[in-house]
């Protein structure tokens, strides 16, 4: 779960293609459950008001391998995300 600084729309636009990339390798691999955006607004398409952060569900052997993927996204780079917490998930339903 990742929390976005503020006004980061613009950011996020810039990296947004490489963050895909790396999602959609998961994707290929069948190792993401779910990912997607926190609107900053209760819309699916929030304009100028962009995002508040993100959420990725998806398997990693470990801990560590998750918090290595995590702290290698495009958007952690581009300065996107002020925080990214990365912690064990149990699916259920």
């Amino acid at each position: 779960m990742s929390e976005d600084v503020e006004d980061s729309l613009g950011k996020r636009q810039s990296a947004r293609s490489a963050h895909l990339d790396r999602l959609n390798s998961l994707a290929d691999q069948k190792r993401l459950m779910v990912a997607g955006p926190h609107p900053s607004t209760d819309s699916p398409e929030p304009g100028d008001a962009g995002f508040s952060g993100s959420l990725v569900i998806a398997e990693f052997d470990s801990l560590e391998q998750a918090q290595a993927w995590a702290d290698a996204d495009p958007y952690v780079a581009a300065g996107v995300y002020q925080n990214v917490r990365v912690k064990p998930f149990r699916r259920v339903l």
